[in-house]
């Protein structure tokens, strides 16, 4: 039973391999039909085939039928993916003559406007045929117009922007604005006030013009400009005049006093000192001891600080013959009045060994 039917699997399978071969064989001529010749389909299917048969001569009979079965789809599989490509290529290549037609149709639309063109471009050559001296004259007329439309904008510009600022300083146009006066206007009344203050300027220029003339020519001032001035009488002049010369009179009378005590003082303390003093230059002082050796022996001394109230010691050629004084009495104990005793003995000592 096992044998007969291996016997009859065995043509089964041998009839459906070949038919299979055949839906295989009709399903490439149908795409090579449709697609033209491929050398590369052509060695894909004759590869196919080969490994086909190999794997039919690997298996036995009991195994046969599955592994048909399962190639068969996989062969019907293939056939439908080769029929759906030839037909996006049938589609592709419609889509192709199409577009080849429509261009070649507008070649041939082109070709015609393109000799229509010609045709009528023959009379209009003659006709446009210029001399090269009305081209130079033309190009010089277009140049002209050039530069008068850029001097026409320059001058628009020009003029919106006066406008601009006339706009902003408040001016309108007449014959599209309307003005309404007020009865009682602040600006009328302002201009009324500004044209009487000018004239009575005017009027106080031409009194004081008259003033000014009586007074050069060295007469009596009219009573009238005297009033308008507001300029004192005669006797008042008079009068202020004394006040005058008597103030100067006592303020020389005080300085001579004031001089007079100024020498004064200035011995008085030459006598209890023993230091003359005197102002050499603004904020300096000179002291000159009586004991001095020479008339050239002095301390110079400038005033610092606030009101001057700190003096600092100015260096001289007779300072240095002192600096242990200066050393003592100015740098360690910081008093001026000691340095100034203590010079005062050093001096007088010399003078008494002497």
């Amino acid at each position: 039973m096992a044998a007969h039917e291996q016997q009859v699997l065995e043509p089964r399978a041998v009839r459906g391999f070949d038919s299979r071969d055949e839906v295989f064989q009709s399903a490439w001529s149908a795409g090579s039909r449709r697609r033209g010749p491929s050398c590369r389909h052509v060695r894909e299917r004759d590869g196919m085939r080969a490994i086909l048969g190999s794997y039919d001569s690997e298996l036995t009979p009991a195994e046969y039928s599955p592994q048909l079965t399962r190639r068969m789809r996989e062969a019907e599989d293939m056939v439908q993916k080769v029929h759906a490509h030839s037909s996006e290529m049938e589609a592709q290549l419609s889509q192709a003559l199409e577009e080849l037609g429509g261009q070649k149709q507008r070649a041939d639309m082109l070709e015609m406007e393109l000799k229509m063109l010609k045709a009528q471009a023959g009379p209009a050559e003659q006709s446009f045929l210029f001399s090269r001296e009305e081209v130079s004259s033309l190009r010089l007329k277009v140049e002209e117009l050039e530069g008068e439309r850029s001097r026409l904008e320059e001058e628009k510009k020009v003029l919106e922007t006066q406008l601009e600022r006339l706009t902003l300083q408040g001016d309108y146009d007449q014959s599209r604005a309307k003005v309404l006066h007020l009865s009682l206007n602040p600006a009328g009344a302002a201009r009324q006030r500004l044209h009487e203050d000018r004239q009575r300027l005017r009027e106080e220029c031409a009194r004081l013009r008259e003033l000014v003339h009586a007074l050069e020519a060295g007469g009596a001032v009219p009573p009238d400009l005297e009033a308008a001035a507001g300029l004192p009488s005669s006797g008042a002049v008079a009068e202020l005049k004394k006040q005058v010369e008597s103030a100067e009179l006592k303020n020389q009378r005080l300085k001579e006093v004031f001089q007079t005590k100024i020498q004064e003082f200035r011995k008085v303390c030459y006598t209890l000192t023993g230091y003359q003093v005197d102002i050499t230059t603004e904020n300096q002082y000179r002291l000159t001891s009586m004991y001095a050796e020479h008339k050239t022996d002095c301390l110079i001394f400038k005033a610092a600080g606030p009101s001057g109230t700190k003096m600092q010691l100015l260096e001289t050629e007779f300072s240095r013959t002192v600096q242990e004084l200066i050393e003592l009495h100015l740098l360690r104990q910081d008093s001026i009045p000691a340095f100034l005793s203590a010079l005062t003995l050093d001096l007088f000592s010399r003078q008494t060994v002497a």
